[in-house]
């Protein structure tokens, strides 16, 4: 039986403690011997990473106990932290990042009595030594990866270099036994990609103000007898073209993903530097390098070559280089992970779709056959329960496309009196050159199985839509967004998907500057939940950030001594006046890339104003939230934010306390 209650106050299995165990997904995809490895998030134990390992029998096993977590922190967003080696007598060989410390070590797991050694030294200088992107070289004795090196106490004051580890610990102690095998030209660089034959080596570099989906070179250099780098020179890329990966073929050609046709197509470059596009196609088969080490493709055995591409949704294809047929895995999922491996005729990835959460899953290119092998969705609750998402495409000012998923309020058992219109809650993803995925997310469902729609906005800036879509945002940033977000909320209550009166807005880092702008420049929304977010342009600029987005602001707003007024005039903080809707703001104390200093500087001018708010501030948590029991009672806030000012009856929630 159907029963009839108002929205938001419909009862709900998903609660926030479900919505926060499933938090997070599996990353780093790889192949050990015959072994599928990867790591997973582990809430309920401090937000650690844990590296978990597929054994030829299907078990799943954690490889190192707590506190043991595998992450890295090179340009905070950190990268691929682990990589290894099968041997045939002693079992894997593994090196990783610890997160702690972020020093290197090496592990043999099946050795009996064997634990972590480190390989790489400790570091006073302000965040010390870090590694990413792995290339473990058994037969050399060495790992070679990218080493970001504080040199003051500074955010900026560092350098990164490709540098060659020894694995028999000669390093851990000493910083000199660490050879640097790239110029340090750059300052940016990605891992090594080395030939199989060994005789020359691809990476991709860049440098400020560029971003990597602005514009990268792609860099080769000979490799020495005595294993370091020789000449060095650039063969694609510049200020305008972004390379987002490179790889070789094991007959030594090399390809690389440009998005120089205003699309991440695939390019191949054979021995003689001649170079031709492989899939010239108006979609993307690569996409922005937030983090180090990221894989869209890789390349076969047989010549073939595992891709992921799409235009908003992704695809798990096998391509084949010399025909440029692309054929597609069979299956539910609509979201594949930048996180591609190979093993003969294996490809591991990640993947996810709308009625399942990010799994592991694993192609068969020789059969066709796709399955999951690994972090296997299953139904916490009866499936009846998840959101039905909508594709929507909506039109903003002038004219222009907004690409949207709209997840209306949807219960089994529940429906609200008629005439009623639900509240909604517009959703501003992160990045702000990011892209929310169309797959299941529980923290929606949490909000929609009591009756609040969400509209999840892929605004102008958004990837997975072309570089001309990308650059919408190009020095419109608090301007774009923040209209595209208005634009989708405004169309829902035109006609007549939501309740005009009972509008909200939330995002968390970018996200949250574009929540807190749409609250200083918008009276269209009732209320608001702004996360970790960056709300003072100018400090940001100037030292209140970390240096991969140090000069970020360049792109997006313009330069700062061109446009000082433009950074004022846009910043939340200088306009605290403007807000008078509610608002929930939530952030983690070791935050350093939008640091709580910005949080604090925008409470102090809301202070005596009457406006209903509330500041949550997380010890222990950074740019973006780990621990379940931080996500609970950010979950549960959120929520009664939204009952106390849409005059909602959810049952067993924490009442918010709101400040004026």
């Amino acid at each position: 039986m159907v029963r009839t209650e108002s929205y938001g106050a419909w009862p709900s299995p998903v609660d926030a403690a479900l919505a926060a165990s499933h938090d997070g997904r599996p990353e780093y995809t790889g192949f050990v011997g015959d072994e599928v490895w990867w790591t997973a998030p582990r809430p309920a134990e401090g937000g650690r990473r844990a590296l978990v390992r597929r054994r030829a029998d299907g078990t799943e096993e954690s490889v190192l106990p707590p506190p043991w977590n595998v992450r890295s922190r090179v340009i905070e967003y950190g990268g691929l932290p682990w990589a290894g080696a099968g041997r045939a007598d002693d079992g894997p060989l593994i090196v990783f990042v610890h997160f702690p410390d972020q020093r290197l070590y090496v592990y043999e797991p099946d050795v009996p009595g064997a634990a972590p050694r480190p390989l790489t030294p400790l570091s006073d200088t302000g965040g010390g030594l870090r590694w990413v992107d792995p290339q473990l070289l058994a037969d050399r004795g060495e790992v070679w990866c990218v080493l970001e090196e504080f040199t003051g106490e500074g955010p900026t004051d560092v350098r990164r270099v490709i540098a060659a580890v020894p694995l028999d610990g000669s390093a851990a102690d000493d910083r000199t036994a660490v050879r640097e095998l790239s110029d340090g030209h750059h300052r940016f660089v990605t891992g090594p990609r080395l030939r199989p034959d060994g005789g020359r080596v691809a990476f991709i570099a860049w440098d400020h103000p560029r971003m990597p989906w602005d514009g990268t070179e792609l860099i080769l250099a000979d490799v020495t007898p005595e294993g370091t780098f020789g000449e060095q020179w650039t063969v694609a890329g510049g200020p305008t073209e972004s390379i987002a990966q490179a790889e070789w073929t094991t007959d030594g050609a090399l390809l690389y993903a440009s998005d120089r046709t205003g699309w991440w197509n695939l390019y191949r470059s054979g021995p003689d530097r001649g170079t031709e596009p492989l899939c010239v196609r108006d979609e993307e088969f690569a996409g922005p390098l937030w983090k180090i080490g990221q894989r869209w493709f890789a390349p076969l055995d047989d010549g073939l070559v595992a891709v992921v591409h799409g235009i908003g949704s992704t695809a798990l294809g096998v391509l084949d280089p010399e025909s440029g047929e692309l054929v597609d895995t069979a299956g539910p999922w609509t979201q594949w992970a930048s996180e591609l491996a190979v093993h003969g005729t294996r490809v591991a990835s990640v993947a996810a779709s709308p009625r399942s959460a990010f799994e592991v899953v694993e192609l068969d290119t020789a059969a066709g056959h796709a399955r999951v092998i690994g972090a296997e969705h299953d139904d916490p609750v009866d499936p009846a329960y998840y959101p039905e998402p909508q594709i929507r495409t909506f039109e903003g000012p002038d004219g222009r496309e907004i690409h949207a998923h709209v997840y209306p309020p949807h219960h089994p058992d529940h429906r609200a009196p008629d005439g009623e219109l639900p509240p909604f809650v517009v959703w501003a993803h992160g990045g702000p050159t990011g892209h929310a995925p169309l797959v299941l997310d529980l923290e929606i469902a949490y909000f929609t199985s009591r009756g609040i729609g969400v509209a999840e906005v892929n605004y102008g800036g958004s990837t997975g839509y072309g570089r001309a879509y990308r650059e919408r945002l190009r020095e419109q940033w608090g301007v774009v967004d923040v209209e595209d977000c208005a634009a989708v909320a405004r169309a829902l209550a035109d006609e007549g998907t939501a309740d005009r009166d009972r509008l909200a807005i939330r995002g968390g880092s970018a996200g949250g500057w574009t929540a807190a702008a749409s609250l200083t420049t918008t009276d269209l929304y009732a209320c608001g939940t702004v996360i970790y977010p960056i709300l003072d342009l100018t400090g940001w600029a100037t030292g209140e950030t970390h240096d991969f987005e140090s000069q970020y602001l360049h792109s997006l707003i313009g330069p700062i001594e061109a446009v000082p007024g433009r950074y004022r005039d846009r910043s939340p903080v200088e306009h605290a006046d403007r807000i008078t809707a509610p608002f929930l703001l939530l952030q983690g104390l070791d935050d350093v890339i939008c640091p709580p200093a910005q949080c604090e500087r925008l409470l102090a001018d809301m202070a005596g104003r009457n406006v209903p708010h509330a500041y949550i501030a997380f010890e222990g948590e950074g740019h973006g939230f780990r621990r379940a029991d931080t996500m609970v009672r950010a979950l549960e806030a959120e929520l009664s934010l939204y009952a106390q000012v849409f005059g909602l009856r959810p049952a067993g929630v924490p009442t918010l306390e709101l400040s004026k």
